[in-house]
């Protein structure tokens, strides 16, 4: 029996982190539009609950991330961070701790065995764009913009620069990094860090549009694939073909790779289990 639709806080919630559940696509929004969707701490130990939770949900089928406000994330929260600036150590414990969880946070994003796409609105910035860009797919409104813009205050965006550099051609990464100029969303899609971009305001429902396209196919399938290519990404070329043959060779044995493989000879729709 499938579990029923998590019901949506309402938008004038004090939750920094909104989720929705409906068929299959789990919807998380950022929710702290007055700080224009800064990753606090807070912030960040609801993204990973949330993560940690959906990775064993087998009702959940491909998740969103979106954001309130104007901005889809502004980066990290620049304040809360300056905070600890009179502690003993000048704050180098607390930033380095803080650095090390967010991390961890988009690499969950890359972990996870549902196919998570970005849906963005407004701005994209520092952290923010790491976010986007660590996401498997991004939908993103004309108004929406990216940035990596920590050189302008001194801080090199290193963290972002991970996702940002495995996202896009090196040139255009470094472009971005050392001149910290936002892009807009028809430049981002040039680049590859944007898959589409649709007018303002349409983007959460390309957004879902995109994940209906995803949910339709079988669940266990998209696990398998979403692994292996992060795995093979960074292997040599050898290697890669090794494991893709390998895993391949494994999904046929699945049955819904049996199953697929009968509908389409015999011309019918696939029926999926997930297995």
């Amino acid at each position: 029996m499938s579990k029923p639709a998590r019901a949506p806080l309402p938008a004038q919630s004090s939750a920094v982190l909104l989720r929705e559940d409906k068929d299959g696509i789990a919807t998380l929004t950022l929710n702290r539009p007055e700080a224009r969707n800064a990753l606090s701490e807070a912030l960040l130990a609801a993204l990973i609950g949330e993560f940690d939770a959906i990775a064993q949900d087998r009702a959940v089928r491909a998740v969103i991330i979106a954001g309130n406000g104007p901005a889809f994330s502004a980066g990290h929260d620049l304040k809360e961070m300056t905070a600890h600036r009179n502690e003993p150590d000048r704050g180098r414990a607390y930033f380095a701790a803080l650095f090390e969880k967010c991390a961890g946070m988009m690499q969950q994003v890359m972990h996870l065995p549902q196919p998570v796409i970005a849906s963005v609105h407004g701005a994209a910035t520092a952290a923010g764009c790491q976010l986007a860009a660590s996401c498997d797919l991004v939908v993103a409104s004309e108004a929406a913009r990216f940035a990596t813009p920590g050189v302008q205050i001194g801080l090199f965006c290193s963290s972002p620069m991970v996702a940002l550099s495995r996202k896009v051609a090196s040139n255009h990464a470094m472009e971005m990094l050392l001149t910290g100029e936002m892009i807009p969303a028809k430049r981002a899609y040039e680049m590859g860090l944007v898959n589409r971009v649709v007018a303002t305001g349409r983007e959460r429902e390309e957004a879902t549009k995109l994940a209906h396209a995803i949910t339709a196919k079988s669940a266990y399938v998209q696990k398998i694939g979403k692994e292996a290519f992060y795995r093979q990404r960074d292997m040599n070329l050898m290697d890669a073909y090794k494991y893709g043959a390998k895993v391949m060779a494994e999904n046929m044995m699945a049955r819904d790779a049996e199953e697929g493989i009968l509908a389409f000879i015999e011309k019918r729709e696939p029926k999926w289990e997930d297995r």
